[in-house]
């Protein structure tokens, strides 16, 4: 399979990634991130985790010929279970977000209080 022909992980796009030169925020001398940023950085954390756990789960259920099956079905799954780890992430997931969230805030003030410690 060629490189243009490889199929990212749900959630990642690597172009992004690539055009945003792979900056880490916490390093930057940006604009901190927020706690609503971080919020949101952990629950679509927790959708991209859901969408890998909910593929291995289609994996290997074949298409149903009742709603037409085919090709077009197995092409649409993919974005089918994407959709289906948002909306549960979403909806609160499995608590998953919750600690990503915390652990990133604690990161974020031990960095701050190392930063502070230094001068």
């Amino acid at each position: 399979m060629s490189d243009s022909m490889k199929l990212s992980t749900p959630g990642f796009d690597p172009q992004a990634l690539a055009q945003s030169g792979g900056t880490n925020r916490a390093t930057s001398q940006g604009p901190k991130p927020t706690v609503k940023d971080v919020g949101k950085a952990a629950q679509e954390f927790e959708a991209v985790f859901l969408s890998q756990m909910l593929s291995q789960m289609w994996q290997g259920v074949g298409a149903d010929e009742t709603f037409g099956g085919g090709e077009a079905e197995n092409t649409w799954r993919g974005m089918m279970i994407e959709e289906y780890g948002k909306q549960i992430a979403k909806g609160g997931g499995v608590g998953l977000a919750d600690e990503v969230k915390a652990a990133m805030i604690r990161m974020q003030e031990q960095e701050q209080g190392s930063k502070k410690g230094s001068k």
